[in-house]
């Protein structure tokens, strides 16, 4: 009777364990989607930068743009909330 029991608390250790492998192997396999999502993205990126130099230095100046945008959307504001 103790060894019954014993197979039965080893049959629960082993559903527990297949619970937290299954777990584990979907958050592996979410965190691969993720990556290939990305690298695919890096790909399609470098590839239109090749295709089309002139993107990078639109790229450049549109960042620079936005900086500039924020800088003074936060001097303003500092202003407003001196007032």
């Amino acid at each position: 009777m103790a060894e019954s029991e014993f197979q039965e608390g080893n049959c629960d250790d082993r559903r527990k364990m297949e619970k937290n492998l299954n777990r584990a192997m979907e958050e592996l396999l979410e965190k691969m989607e993720k990556l290939t999502v990305r690298a695919a993205w890096m790909v399609y990126d470098c590839i239109a930068i090749r295709t089309n130099p002139d993107l990078t230095n639109a790229m450049q100046h549109l960042e620079d743009a936005f900086l500039r945008c924020k800088e003074q959307i936060e001097k303003k504001w500092r202003e407003v909330l001196m007032e």
